[in-house]
């Protein structure tokens, strides 16, 4: 990989409009700052190279390195990435109640890896209104506080750069497709710098088709609705083809076209469906509304989720063919598609 600095980040990244918020680059230095889900570099930086350039997923990102260092093997370019195996999931008792999105299983690992002293805190995404905000939480009673899927591009990794500028250590960490790749990214220390400390305890990566431009949102739902009636949203799995506006008692239905349009254009070149670049991977479960799909991706992956369904906070089934198969296939069209936009931006 072929590191540069801010200047070359600001040329093919965000004057390219292919940025995702993703807060790899921010919390690093004063350069870059978040302000309502968009990024902005508000100095200029003259180093020839940045840990801002090496840790962003929309740079030159090495699959093969990262395989190497995480999975201790090759990159195989599975359409569901590297794992060890998959199963239907949902929370268990012990987890307790929340607003979960489908069945709790993130809710329920972080919590039972808190708990259990797995990790010393964990970078999660709460909301401040309808404001995805990211948050690092210490008690395992806070986690289930933050549960919901926001659909908006989140600044989630700034929160651990912070902390980890702070010496924490031994850290979970929730997040997207693209925020995982720019934590592989930042533990692989690219800048080889002798005083680095990897901040990473436990990695929970979610499945994310798109995310959506925070500003944009708000302005097409407030045509909408009341924006301060808003209670929760969701994407149903396929076919429902419709997002999902919660008010109270009533269910707002807007063709999933509509919302398209407010898709970040970075989020077309990301070939990860499945966050393949965590220690296990969480979404939903095609026609189980209360339950998750839970891929297990490595050891330490493994031993979280044993330890959470032995101590009452998950809850394990069979993951299904059919399942395996609609997954596998949506996971390769993203990648399919990814490949096809990248070779129009380099038209």
């Amino acid at each position: 990989m072929q590191i540069a600095g801010s200047k070359e980040l600001s040329e093919q990244v965000l004057n390219q409009d292919l940025c995702t918020v993703c807060g790899a680059c921010v919390g690093l230095c004063p350069y870059f700052k978040v302000h309502k889900g968009k990024l902005a570099k508000i100095f200029d930086c003259d180093l020839e190279k940045g840990r801002c350039y090496a840790h962003c997923p929309k740079t030159d990102v090495d699959f093969e390195q990262l395989a190497q260092a995480l999975f201790q093997q090759p990159y195989n370019g599975d359409p569901l990435g590297i794992y060890r195996r998959i199963t239907a999931a949902k929370a268990g008792e012990r987890t307790g109640t929340g607003d979960f999105q489908n069945g709790g299983t993130v809710s329920a690992l972080m919590t039972c890896a808190l708990e259990s002293g797995m990790v010393d805190g964990a970078v999660l995404t709460d909301s401040d209104g309808l404001l995805p905000k990211p948050k690092l939480v210490t008690r395992a009673e806070d986690v289930v506080k933050c549960a919901s899927t926001k659909y908006m591009a989140t600044p989630a990794v700034s929160c651990l750069n912070e902390a980890a500028t702070d010496g924490k250590t031994n850290l979970g960490f929730v997040g997207t497709a693209c925020q995982l790749t720019g934590v592989a990214q930042m533990r692989l220390n690219p800048l080889e710098k002798s005083d680095f400390v990897d901040p990473i305890g436990l990695t929970v990566g979610l499945f994310c088709t798109w995310a959506l431009d925070t500003r944009q949102l708000m302005d097409f739902l407030s045509t909408r609705v009341d924006l301060k009636t808003i209670t929760g949203m969701d994407v149903p799995p396929p076919p429902a083809e419709v997002f999902i506006v919660k008010t109270g008692e009533t269910v707002v239905e807007i063709p999933l076209d509509e919302i398209r349009e407010l898709v970040p254009k970075g989020c077309g070149v990301c070939p990860d469906m499945t966050a393949e670049w965590a220690d296990v991977s969480v979404g939903a479960f095609e026609g189980k509304s209360d339950w998750n799909t839970l891929i297990i991706r490595t050891e330490k992956g493994e031993q979280l989720v044993e330890k959470a369904v032995a101590e009452g906070y998950l809850v394990l089934d069979d993951f299904p063919a059919e399942g395996l198969e609609h997954l596998t296939l949506g996971a390769g069209n993203k990648k399919k598609r990814a490949k096809e936009n990248v070779a129009k931006e380099e038209k």
